[in-house]
């Protein structure tokens, strides 16, 4: 296959970014797996007991970059016990021993230890970026130490962490000789930061574009910042004037129009005092992203006057409280929104805010939308077909009606021929998540239509093992598969059992599935790691093969049968 010298080719390759087509080149012939082994730089991993990090180290000897996941996504809604694993530390170990050159490391749904992150700042000389998004088992301490020894630190960014506050100094950590930041995000810490500590590291580093800030940054440190790094295109604002000192909000408002003429993405706003939000008017038309998925004290009618001065968004987070009027008022301004989702303002959501009229309203003004996630109450048939007409390029849709198994209101009928056009219209669809009463018709829809979709997550749905089977079959990317509350059973699991080879990972919750069924699986399929598990028991050897599994999650491994599972897990 080689027609030219292998620096040719290794100038190709740098060129190829894509983890998918890297991976397919590998595989054309000897000499190209060989060039592709040292020239790979960037590595994805998508379930970290998947392979082991020596096996990896091995493989890619000259990686620089690691995105690595941990704990099923279902662990984002609390159905994955506690302690279940998913822990750095082996990884860090294993990569620090070995001396690899690594300098970014990204990690989703991983416990992440202090000693991980102290190993970490310790072992690798030129890293430079850190993100951590849904992770867990670390504190402030651990931070201190990454930011006490990664000298050339460009990010650190935190999302949605769970991170114990030592009352540390850790912003204090960063050593004067530290200019390199170009992203910090700490929105998600709950503790006391040094406000002095913040404002000089903001103002030795000239090329900081991203800043987040937790809630406790007051007014006037904001206001500071705002004025040292006018520099900054993302900013994160946890609490917006919550001084009703008038003083104070007209001096914020002030350096808004002033200096903050290069943001063109905002987000936080977890505290909100009344009537400030006009304060921003004049940043909002060079506005491309804004995220207010925390800002449960904006109400509707603010949402509203400010949406109307955002005709430039790409990508909007909102809460559901902006209502179906104020979804109708974005789906007039925002023209070339590309991205929404609406979360819920309160636990079960709010029974009068959007429903199915706010997201048609949406579709018929935003045409180039192509990723959607929407909490409402209720979905109609009609709407789903409307929206599947307007906007034909979803990538991503998620729906999610807080009553699961809710029919169509109009018409009392399963939402089957809503989603059978959403699946048929949008034929680049990659990840779906289905919710309302579902039939098998559906599952047929989406095994007939859906070419193109690599993950579905499927709860309180389907009437019968068929329903599984038409996804199975007819879904030849699929990728992960995710299923809770649904009357699929031992026949939808094993008749094609060749089909997990190539996917990433199958999870089953509270639905038909036996024991005995999951060791037939696990015997005829040795490369698969199969794990049952009771979080309110040990793992049993001896039950019966007739029992219910509670909870089963299948995924492929080079590993084998990991060492790290708690008690009540079972691999088979």
């Amino acid at each position: 296959m080689n027609y030219f010298p292998d620096e040719v080719i290794e100038h190709i390759f740098d060129s190829v970014v894509s983890h998918h087509d890297r991976n397919a080149l590998s595989l054309v012939c000897k000499s190209w797996y060989r060039i592709e082994r040292f020239t790979r730089k960037s590595v994805f991993i998508g379930n970290c007991y998947s392979i082991s990090p020596e096996r990896l180290i091995q493989r890619f000897p000259d990686l620089k970059s690691l995105t690595l996941k941990g704990k099923p996504h279902f662990a984002d809604f609390s159905l994955v016990p506690h302690g279940w694993g998913g822990f750095l530390y082996p990884w860090i170990e294993a990569l620090a021993k070995s001396k690899v050159g690594l300098e970014e490391l990204r990690l989703k749904r991983m416990v992440v230890s202090d000693e991980s992150l102290e190993l970490l700042s310790r072992s690798f000389r030129n890293f430079k970026s850190l993100v951590l998004v849904s992770c867990e088992g670390f504190s402030t301490d651990g931070l201190a130490a990454v930011a006490a020894n990664c000298r050339f630190l460009r990010e650190l960014d935190l999302q949605e962490n769970e991170v114990e506050d030592h009352k540390g100094q850790w912003l204090s950590c960063f050593p004067e000789s530290c200019t390199s930041l170009v992203s910090l995000n700490f929105a998600c810490l709950k503790g006391e930061i040094n406000p002095g500590a913040l404002e000089r590291l903001v103002a030795r580093s000239p090329n900081l574009k991203s800043l987040r800030l937790n809630r406790s940054v007051p007014p006037v440190t904001l206001t500071k910042i705002m004025m040292t790094a006018p520099q900054l295109v993302d900013l994160g604002i946890a609490s917006f004037v919550h001084d009703t000192d008038l003083f104070i909000f007209f001096d914020m408002k002030d350096t808004i129009v002033k200096y903050c003429k290069s943001i063109t993405s905002l987000s936080g706003f977890m505290e909100v005092a009344p009537n400030s939000l006009s304060a921003l008017y004049s940043v909002c038309p060079n506005l491309t992203s804004l995220n207010l998925s925390y800002a449960t004290g904006i109400q509707g009618n603010e949402l509203i006057h400010l949406i109307r001065h955002c005709g430039n968004l790409q990508r909007l987070w909102i809460m559901d409280c902006i209502g179906d009027i104020g979804l109708g008022v974005v789906g007039k301004t925002c023209k070339d929104l590309q991205e929404l989702r609406v979360f819920p303002s309160v636990a079960y959501g709010n029974l009068d805010a959007v429903t199915e009229k706010g997201l048609v309203a949406i579709s018929k003004g935003c045409p180039k939308l192509h990723s959607l996630l929407y909490f409402c109450h209720q979905m109609t048939n009609a709407a789903l077909i409307t929206v599947a007409k307007n906007c034909p390029n979803f990538i991503r849709f998620r729906l999610c009606i807080l009553d699961a198994t809710k029919p169509d209101p109009d018409t009392l009928q399963p939402l089957d021929e809503g989603f059978g056009a959403i699946v048929q219209s949008c034929r680049r669809l990659r990840r779906l998540s289905l919710s309302g009463q579902l039939t098998d018709r559906v599952f047929l829809y989406i095994g007939m239509y859906a070419e193109q979709l690599e993950m579905l997550s499927i709860a309180f749905a389907g009437e019968s093992d068929k329903g599984m089977l038409y996804v199975l079959n007819g879904c030849k990317k699929l990728r992960k598969l995710e299923i809770r509350d649904s009357p699929f059973g031992n026949a939808a699991l094993l008749m094609d059992i060749g089909k997990y080879e190539t996917m990433r990972s199958l999870w089953m919750s509270s639905c038909e599935v036996t024991v005995g069924a999951c060791k037939i699986l696990a015997k005829k399929m040795p490369r698969l790691n199969v794990e049952i598990f009771n979080e309110n028991e040990q793992a049993d050897c001896n039950v019966e093969d007739g029992q219910r599994v509670e909870k089963m999650y299948l995924y492929r491994t080079l590993a084998g049968k990991r060492k790290d599972a708690p008690e009540y897990v079972w691999t088979l």
